[in-house]
């Protein structure tokens, strides 16, 4: 059980950091840093974009417009973060049989 429970936490992680990458990574797209035209920049946008949409759009649907700000990733992470927290604090110790 602690195996599946360590390999959740890696998992979520590792999906907090997909979603900070592709929020770099549309910030260096709109100030026009990097150029999406690029092969090797276009291939890293869809595959983060592959990764993350599924989650973000039916968010983005639901939130209210702010104008041009996207509070979704913020969201998806803060609810990354409380999923860890009770994993760690509330299911972690109960299958370790304290």
């Amino acid at each position: 059980m602690r195996a599946i429970l360590d390999l959740i936490l890696l998992i979520l992680q590792l999906y907090s950091w997909i979603i900070i990458g592709m929020a770099i990574l549309s910030w260096l797209v709109a100030f026009g840093v990097i150029n999406i035209r690029n092969d090797f920049v276009r291939a890293i946008w869809n595959a983060l974009l592959a990764l993350t949409e599924p989650v973000l759009m039916p968010l983005r649907r639901r939130l209210p417009n702010f104008g041009g700000l996207d509070l979704s990733p913020v969201i998806v992470l803060l609810g990354i973060f409380f999923l860890e927290r009770v994993i760690l604090y509330y299911i972690y110790p109960a299958a370790m049989g304290f």
